[in-house]
């Protein structure tokens, strides 16, 4: 099946250049553009996209903002934040908001790709950059904590460190010998051992519980 897009960034030459290249793609179809908040929620209600690929700064609402509008109308449309800005404070508002991932505008184009399949499988996607951003400030955090780390069993502790560095299930599933049912399982019940709810939050809790490396990002 096609994962219909939805594009908003006022900027159109931007657009256009989006646009080629997600049609280029076999299993994708960009279904309309829009160049600001409002006109972002117009088209969700009648277009009713699989993701919208939403820029953080448009005229009248934000991105953030209309993400936040949008997932209260429509929750079962992902969303992923497409932006100049590496910030992680504006991510984590992001993801609070209900997007689904955050990439930067100088990703590569196999990387936006990836993205935009990866959030429409219901997966939350995390550029690198902004991963590393994230370990930095779980490694601050860290150091000023003292709650004892929740104990996991080491397939659990490999299947943590996985999706903290982005790999999806279906790769979890190759690199381990397991079915993607089992891994999808495993990142089920890790989130419910760690009251956790995104990515994000998996990144920094491994992060703050020494299970990753900043080398590796």
């Amino acid at each position: 099946m096609s994962i219909n897009v939805l594009i908003a960034d006022d900027h159109g030459v931007l657009r256009a250049g989006l646009r080629v290249l997600l049609d280029r793609e076999p299993d994708m179809q960009v279904v309309g553009e829009a160049a600001d908040g409002d006109e972002t929620l117009q088209l969700c209600g009648t277009l009713r996209p699989d993701v919208v690929l939403m820029d953080v700064s448009m005229p009248g609402d934000s991105g953030v903002e209309a993400t936040r509008k949008l997932k209260a109308s429509w929750p079962d449309t992902h969303v992923l934040i497409l932006t100049v800005h590496e910030d992680s404070s504006l991510l984590h508002e992001a993801i609070r908001a209900g997007a689904s991932g955050y990439i930067v505008k100088r990703a590569v184009e196999s990387e936006l790709v990836d993205a935009v399949r990866a959030v429409a499988r219901g997966e939350t996607y995390l550029h690198p950059t902004m991963t590393r951003a994230v370990l930095v400030q779980a490694q601050i955090v860290a150091d000023s904590s003292d709650k004892p780390p929740e104990e996991l069993t080491p397939r659990e502790e490999q299947v943590l460190r996985l999706i903290a560095r982005g790999f999806t299930n279906p790769q979890i599933a190759d690199l381990l010998t397991l079915s993607v049912r089992t891994v999808e399982g495993y990142r089920a019940n890790l989130m419910a051992k760690l009251d956790l709810h995104s990515r994000v939050e998996l990144v920094r809790y491994a992060a703050q519980h020494d299970l990753l490396d900043l080398d590796e990002f």
